[in-house]
């Protein structure tokens, strides 16, 4: 009996033997299925993704790896945010040279007022004072603190008034009561002054009071504050 299941054994695709079981028999048919099912069964894809890391994207085409893409996106994300922060940065600077500009700006311009002003008392003082003793030195120091319009007309009417002045013995004091900047530029400035004059003269000896509302337009020229432009009421 051994000799004839030995001989079963060795016969290739005749029979095979089971564990436990009675012998199958096999035809060289069932062999030739078994093997063409083997072979036209696709294998499919392993999508084991355990070891990819955690944010890796898969390509439904390729089924690659796209985390890259992940990466990049972050890359440009702050790329933007770098140049962000250079745009307000740069904002902020011009924004605070503006604004330094604006307050030199305004502090030159306060300057200017201040120059201005005191420029207009003391030459407002000299024009509304006659001196008798020194009266061509009244006018020179009228015209030397005058430009423009204001003084083509004063020089042109200089020798006339000087002369009306010496015949009838004329004298005056001027006196600043109060005075204030109406407008103002770095190089241009309006004052608004009151003054009290008292006048004498061979006519009438007893001083006699004038009090008059003068503007003035000075005008910055070689550094220096003279009237270009004077108006009485």
């Amino acid at each position: 009996m051994t000799e004839v299941m030995s001989g079963v054994d060795h016969v290739e695709g005749q029979f095979s033997r089971r564990p436990g079981g009675p012998p199958v028999t096999t035809t060289p048919a069932d062999s030739a299925s078994r093997q063409s099912d083997d072979a036209t069964t696709p294998v499919e894809p392993s999508t084991d993704t355990a070891a990819a890391p955690a944010d890796t994207v898969f390509s439904k085409d390729t089924d690659r790896p796209i985390g890259w893409f992940a990466r990049g996106r972050r890359a440009m994300i702050s790329h933007a945010r770098r140049w962000i922060g250079v745009l307000l940065l740069s904002t902020a600077l011009i924004a605070a040279g503006c604004e330094g500009w604006l307050l030199l700006q305004n502090h030159r311009t306060s300057v200017a007022a201040t120059q201005a002003l005191d420029a207009a008392q003391a030459f407002t003082r000299g024009l509304t004072t006659i001196d008798p003793n020194r009266i061509d030195q009244n006018f020179t120091d009228v015209t030397n603190g005058a430009t423009g319009e204001f003084k083509n007309m004063y020089t042109a009417a200089s020798a006339q008034l000087r002369r009306a002045l010496i015949e009838s013995h004329a004298s005056a004091q001027g006196t600043v009561i109060d005075a204030g900047v109406k407008s103002a530029t770095t190089d241009k400035v309006e004052v608004l002054l009151f003054v009290d004059q008292s006048v004498r003269n061979s006519a009438s000896p007893a001083p006699q009071l004038d009090r008059s509302r003068v503007t003035i337009t000075m005008q910055h020229v070689d550094g220096r504050w003279l009237a270009s432009k004077v108006d009485l009421s």
